[in-house]
Parts: structure tokens; C-alpha cells; sequence
């Protein structure tokens, strides 16, 4: 049995080198996607973009009016971002890591992983990106912190900088134009960890009043299949007072948050969430969604609000009754993480208070998914009007993967920044032509 799996997963792996495809590239995307009836087969679909990295001079491709150009490059798997008051760029850089797999699946997982460029030694380190002639450039690139265990989401409250490792969140003091922090943090709230730690990254981000951090914790499997009991504590955002606690669940049912924001008319918080996998190329489409306190989303039990998952043993009716609809599809196995809404002024006004969307790419679909960062326009704080596909060409004509989006922000000028972490590069997307600065009022005599 092991040498049919292996053989077809070999075959899966040899016809990675094929384009997309023709399907609608936003096919499970909006308010109220199609649902198609779940498949299962013994081996789940397995095709994944081959990593060939970026050749000299190229970039993702923006729409006309737009410029891309490589904030900083020759960095070290970069997945989050955060923008600080000064202008400075934070970059943690950190990855998944190879380990001794305990079952066929795990060994799948990491060959997957490996193929994408996913699977490295983990830095575990934060870089300082500087431009000091506000030239696009960063011409400073320094580590600002080290010996961290997989750091994920920053968050700046007043002069503590906070840090999500992969089982807990520490604390540095912080001054402006700081360069670099001594030691590995001061932690100060523990998050699930090992020994599973399925999915490792965890996000963070402060409330407006400074009073609360949120944190994101994905799930320690697909489906539960680790047991209920290995998935205490995840599959949530937790909701942290500061200086020093208490916590409490937020929101649960969230198989894999990860970005967060502030919808800016609304005031609530939204995450992107990645969903299940395993019922065909078509489901579970991964989504965005605004976060009521309390509430329950489905996971494990049941997908987009109430479609029972049948895998799930033993079931629970009273919870999937409880489900709430996410707000927003992404489509499936796009595998969305970074969620960043478009405060600025620079960018043309179409894109006012709407959302951009890093998707990492799926490894799991026929057609891939994803590879790139998509746009969706808002409108009194709800998404309104079609997604846009705003920087692309992450996959190239043979469909193999120059790099893959991660984490996105919004930096001081104005402009999209965006992670890519196989491409170990920051690229910054800005508008060509922004609009000219305000002119100050005349002083009153």
C-alpha cells in the first residue's frame, strides 16, 4: 500500500511544471460562494508550484499606474511585517523546519513543504529595513532582534514592542529610531506550542486604546484528527489585557487565523482564516471575516456557517447551531494569511478603506490557487464590488513559483508592502503618479 501511495504521489509531483489552468481565478470568492458537494479519496490531491526563485530584474506584476520595486531583497524567508511610527520596517523571518516524520502523511507534508520552499531552518530573527532618502530603497538592512523561536506578529504599544513567538509573546522596550534590542524579549503571555505545534505562526495586534493585544492560534490538525484534547486553547484569537493578563478566548472556531486589522469605518476587527483541506479541489474556500466577540465559527464541525464536516467524530449539533457565516470567501486553498486595509491617501480613491490580501499559494488544488495579493473593495465597512488580483506574477509561464506573498502593510507613504517569503524579498507596490501633498492652510492674522 505504502509503494501505491508513494508512486502516486510521485506522479502528482511530475505534473506540477503545468500552467493554472482556465478556471475562474476567483471562483469561491464573495459574500456567498458555491459549496460543491464534498469528495474524499485515500490520497488527497497533491500538486504544488515548483520554488524557482526570481530571475535578475523581475517582479511581481502591478496594475498600469503602479510601480513595483524590491524594498529590500537577499533576506531570509521574511513572513511578517509591521511598520513603525518612524517609518522603520520590521521583517521577522522564520520558518517551518524539517523534522523526523512519524507517518506517510508527515513525510508528504514535508516534501510538499520542501518543493516550495517552505522548509528551512528557522531563522528566528527580526530585520530592521531603513529608507532614509525615501527613495522606494531600503539601503538599511540590520538585525534588530535574535534568538527568537519562529517569530510571526509585532505589535508597537506605546514603547513596548510586543512579539509572537510560536508558543508565547514577548516584550522589548522600544524608543523611536531604536536600530536593535538586546536579549530575546521579556515574555510576558504564553501561547499553545509543541509538541505538535501544527500550525506555528501566531499574529498579533494591539487594540486602538492600546489596552488589549489579540493573538491568533491556529488549529493542531486538519480536522481534529489529533484528538479534541491536542486542540485546547487554538483554533482561536485570544484576547489579552495588558501589561500582564488576564486572557480570555476571543472568537473560536477559527481553524487558522492569521492577518488581522481594523476595518477603519466600523472599528471591528477582522482576520483572514485558512480553512480545511482534504474534501476536493473546491472546498473549503479559506476566508476573511470581522470578529464578534464570543461568537463560534465552525471549526471542526462545520465549514462556512453551518455544512456539517461529516469526518468530524463525534459530531456536535448544538456548536455547528452556533456557527456564524464568515463575511467573506477568499476562495479554496488559497491559503490567505497577511489582511491590511488601505487607510492612505496615495493610492487612487477606489481603493479607500478596502482590504488587500496576501495568498500564499496552494499545494493541494488543480488548479494552484493563490500566488498573489488580491484586492476587495469596501464600502460603510463591509466588502462591496468584485475582487481584484493586485499584484501578480509570482507564478511564471510554466506555472512553477518565483515566490510566494505572505504577510502585507501599509507603509508611511502610502504604499503596499508585501512579504515574500520563498522570494526572500520585501517588494513595495506605490503609485505612480500619487497625488500631490496638501498644502498646508495659510496661518490666520
Amino acid at each position: 500500500m505504502r509503494s501505491v501511495l508513494l508512486a502516486a504521489t510521485v506522479a502528482a509531483f511530475g505534473v506540477t511544471a503545468c500552467g493554472q489552468g482556465a478556471s475562474d481565478p476567483f471562483a469561491g470568492f464573495g459574500p456567498k460562494p458555491e459549496l460543491p458537494t464534498p469528495t474524499t479519496s485515500a490520497l488527497p490531491t497533491v500538486k504544488v508550484a515548483k520554488f524557482v526563485g526570481w530571475p535578475k530584474d523581475a517582479a511581481p506584476t502591478a496594475p498600469p499606474g503602479f510601480v513595483v520595486t524590491r524594498f529590500a531583497d537577499g533576506l531570509d524567508h521574511p513572513r511578517w511585517l509591521l511598520v513603525l511610527p518612524n517609518g522603520d520596517v520590521l521583517a521577522a523571518e522564520s520558518s517551518s523546519e524539517p523534522k523526523p516524520p512519524k507517518t506517510f502523511k508527515d513525510w508528504v507534508a514535508q516534501l510538499v513543504q520542501k518543493r516550495a520552499g517552505a522548509l528551512q531552518e528557522s531563522p528566528n530573527k527580526i530585520m530592521l529595513l531603513r529608507d532614509s532618502d525615501a527613495d522606494g530603497v531600503a539601503d538599511t538592512k540590520a538585525i534588530f532582534a535574535q534568538g527568537l523561536k519562529r517569530p510571526f506578529g509585532m505589535a508597537l504599544v506605546g514603547d513596548t514592542l510586543y512579539v509572537a513567538n510560536d508558543d508565547s509573546i514577548v516584550a522589548f522596550a522600544y524608543s523611536d529610531g531604536q536600530t536593535k534590542v538586546q536579549g530575546a524579549g521579556t515574555k510576558v503571555f504564553d501561547l499553545p506550542g509543541g509538541p505538535i505545534n501544527h500550525h506555528w505562526t501566531k499574529n498579533i495586534i494591539a487594540s486602538p486604546d492600546g489596552q488589549k493585544l489579540y493573538a491568533t492560534v491556529g488549529s493542531n490538525s486538519n480536522v481534529g484528527e489529533n484528538g479534541m484534547a491536542a486542540e485546547s486553547g487554538r483554533a482561536q484569537i485570544v484576547e489579552f489585557t495588558l501589561p500582564e493578563g488576564p486572557s480570555r478566548p476571543y472568537a473560536t472556531g477559527l481553524r487558522n487565523p492569521n492577518g488581522m486589522d481594523w476595518e477603519p469605518v466600523t472599528g471591528k476587527l477582522w482576520t483572514a482564516v485558512n480553512e480545511r483541506d482534504e474534501l476536493g479541489d473546491d472546498l473549503v474556500p479559506d476566508y476573511m471575516t470581522s470578529v464578534t466577540q464570543g461568537a463560534f465559527y465552525g471549526w471542526p464541525y462545520s465549514y462556512f456557517g453551518q455544512t456539517v464536516d461529516t469526518r468530524v467524530s463525534p459530531p456536535r449539533p448544538d456548536l455547528v447551531a452556533k456557527a456564524l457565516v464568515p463575511d467573506y470567501a477568499l476562495g479554496p486553498h488559497t491559503a490567505s494569511l497577511g489582511l491590511a486595509f488601505y487607510r492612505a491617501e496615495a493610492f487612487p480613491t477606489g481603493y479607500k478603506g478596502g482590504v488587500f490580501i496576501g495568498q500564499h499559494g496552494s499545494w493541494n488544488r488543480r488548479p494552484l490557487n493563490g500566488y498573489r495579493v488580491v484586492f476587495i473593495p469596501f464600502a460603510k465597512g463591509k466588502p462591496a464590488g468584485p475582487p481584484q488580483a493586485f499584484l501578480t506574477g509570482f507564478l511564471n509561464a510554466k506555472g512553477e513559483a518565483q515566490g510566494r506573498p505572505a504577510g502585507v502593510a501599509i507603509d508611511n507613504a502610502g504604499a503596499l508592502l508585501v512579504a515574500d517569503d520563498s522570494g526572500d524579498t520585501v517588494w513595495r507596490v506605490a503609485n505612480a503618479n500619487p497625488p500631490p501633498a496638501p498644502v498646508p492652510a495659510a496661518p490666520k492674522p
